[in-house]
């Protein structure tokens, strides 16, 4: 079993809702599982569209990385994710990133593990460092911790903590 760590964003329709919904079917992907709050975040890549609403999940999960990856797509269609229709960084339903499977390092062209650009964003470090604190980014051992505080604000606020 690998501990993962799966990063959760909306801002079209209620996006509170959807994350909170979305964390509801990951409840059966995923064993052991715990949520952090919801934040709202500024866009971070392309500016003209609403704010998000992000959050992560941790828990177990017992099978491959690329099954998680699957499994994790048939949840964001069902919730009217469409790749084919957006625009990249654009507006979306949801959006569930894999950002840590254990202490795996995965380069492929459909799937990099940890997250890539996972470095740079506060809108997903926030929110796994409220889950894992002490978490390091495989290979190189650095803390989160250290690589979140070395970023510029980003517009990420706190909004709601849902029961674990």
């Amino acid at each position: 079993m690998s501990l993962v760590v799966l990063g959760l964003g909306s801002n079209l329709g209620d996006s509170c809702k959807i994350i909170l919904d979305a964390i509801k079917a990951l409840e059966k992907v995923l064993s052991e599982l715990r949520c952090a709050s919801l934040y709202e975040t500024e866009p971070m890549y392309v500016k003209d569209q609403d704010k998000y609403i992000n959050s992560a999940i941790a828990g177990y999960f017992d099978r491959s990385a690329r099954e998680l990856l699957y499994q994790i797509n048939e949840i964001e269609s069902c919730f009217g994710r469409d790749r084919s229709r957006e625009r990249r960084w654009g507006e979306r339903s949801l959006d569930i990133d894999i950002l840590l499977f254990g202490e795996q390092i995965i380069k492929e062209a459909d799937l990099e593990i940890p997250h890539p650009l996972l470095i740079e964003r506060r809108f997903a470090l926030e929110p796994l460092l409220e889950l894992l604190p002490t978490a390091v980014e495989p290979g190189t051992m650095r803390p989160y911790l250290n690589i979140c505080q070395a970023l510029p604000d980003q517009g990420v606020k706190r909004r709601y903590c849902p029961k674990n």
